[in-house]
């Protein structure tokens, strides 16, 4: 029964997410209403919890179990992006027996071991599944309940939630001793407009958001963090690659080199974080650059991005908000931690985010801290939502499942080891290589990197 599916939301509090989490929210229901049956439960994660971790989901196991244990079939969770086809979905679950542990996805793997899932399963990582949140998944009552038990006797102990769908996964493994993620077809990520969705019961709607008009080159501002010793090995790629995309940049360094040219904060170089760095360019950006530019992006040396696909991008942000945007990771979330965005694949900042910031007395607790956790400290503490957006990488494409990557338009990758920077960025990034139509994607020319 359809009433027996709790389906989930994994939605933000950002004005243009939550509309987004909305509009799927409305949609599922009425959908339920046509079929002429009680109606669903409809949670948006955002709303459920007042921590700071509800978007890592373990930690809401146990409300789960005690809310939906004893009426409930499935939980069903599903990005904002997701399409649902209720009628499918109900067919797909029936044919699994509700009263064992399932866990249901897309599934996903790693080719080669990689940093961001700290080289799990390095003899051979393609053993190892994990669900494409994109195309939906399920946990069935026994599941969660079971679930819930474990995390009541042993709390989560990792620090750092980097990749919340493998990180799930290996909770739900147990080590071999709970289920492997069962593959379900019917769960998809093509384009709904796709020929080839006829059997699916999920597909997914958005390559590449874009809101109106992509916002003016002029109206952001691209502060790029280098020091001395990379002059000559990093600027030279940056300068081939994206550098063309960005009317207004700056390169901030620990000496002031005019042939490209740098400008030297007066901060030194430090060998681990770089906030007192951060911080002068927040600053920077507030009192020297034009009042009218609503955007700053900092990114590293080894930064990839696509200014031209982030414009298209903030075209969905209101700049009159507090902005805090790219890839969210998660540090202490099941002790009351902080969320913070990765300064790797590029932070974006509106305006008023950071003068709010800088009115704030949040500062860096020593000048070689890491920037972006502290920012995500800060913002936290003024209640300021890290938004994310899995179109920002971290790590560099080898480094992410095809299949993850397929259905995405990246605006940025990050880190030079192994590859070639310059072949990477043309290959996945450059304006020239997306042919796109209303925001799809087609005809892309991707070689294995």
């Amino acid at each position: 029964e359809l009433k027996e599916i709790v389906f989930i939301i994994q939605s933000q509090s950002n004005s243009f997410h939550s509309k987004k989490a909305e509009d799927l929210k409305r949609d599922i229901l009425k959908q339920a209403a046509d079929l002429g049956k009680e109606l669903p439960t409809v949670l948006l994660i955002h709303q459920m919890d007042g921590h700071e971790g509800a978007w890592t989901i373990l930690p809401l196991m146990r409300d789960f179990s005690v809310t939906y244990g004893r009426n409930s079939s499935w939980i069903f969770f599903c990005e904002e992006d997701t399409r649902i086809q209720v009628v499918k979905l109900l067919e797909t679950l029936g044919r699994f027996d509700g009263s064992k542990e399932w866990f249901l996805g897309k599934a996903l793997y790693d080719e080669e071991s990689t940093i961001i899932h700290h080289y799990a399963f390095a003899e051979n990582p393609t053993v190892f599944k994990f669900p494409d949140f994109a195309a939906g998944w399920a946990l069935s009552i026994p599941l969660v309940k079971k679930l819930a038990k474990k995390l009541k006797s042993e709390p989560l102990k990792s620090d750092f939630t980097i990749d919340l769908k493998h990180e799930i996964a290996l909770y739900i493994w147990q080590k071999g001793e709970g289920p492997h993620l069962t593959p379900v077809p019917e769960f998809c990520t093509d384009d709904v407009n796709s020929y080839k969705v006829d059997h699916c019961a999920t597909t997914f709607s958005n390559f590449l958001p874009l809101c109106g008009e992509p916002v003016k080159k002029e109206d952001v501002f691209v502060a790029v963090k280098t020091c001395q010793k990379f002059h000559g090995e990093r600027i030279p790629v940056v300068k081939q690659t994206w550098e063309r995309e960005a009317a207004l940049i700056e390169y901030y360094s620990d000496y002031a080199d005019i042939s490209i040219p740098t400008i030297d904060l007066g901060i030194p170089n430090t060998d681990r974080g770089h906030c007192g760095k951060t911080f002068a360019i927040l600053e920077r950006f507030l009192n020297h650059s034009s009042s009218r530019t609503p955007w700053l992006v900092i990114v590293d040396d080894d930064t990839l991005i696509s200014i031209f696909r982030l414009r298209k991008l903030l075209s969905c942000y209101d700049p009159n908000e507090p902005v805090f945007l790219g890839e969210r990771y998660g540090y202490g979330l099941g002790t009351g931690g902080y969320s913070y965005i990765t300064g790797g694949g590029g932070m974006v900042f509106s305006r008023i985010a950071v003068q709010k910031l800088l009115a704030s007395k949040c500062r860096c607790y020593s000048m070689d801290a890491p920037d972006d956790m502290v920012l995500g400290m800060c913002f936290s503490g003024l209640g300021i939502p890290i938004t994310h957006s899995p179109l920002f990488h971290q790590a560099r494409p080898t480094d992410y499942p095809k299949g993850y990557l397929s259905h995405q338009i990246p605006v940025s990758f990050h880190k030079h080891w192994n590859i070639d920077p310059v072949k990477v960025y043309f290959t996945w990034l450059a304006p020239n290589t997306e042919e796109s139509l209303h925001g799809k994607k087609v005809g892309y020319n991707r070689e294995d990197l």
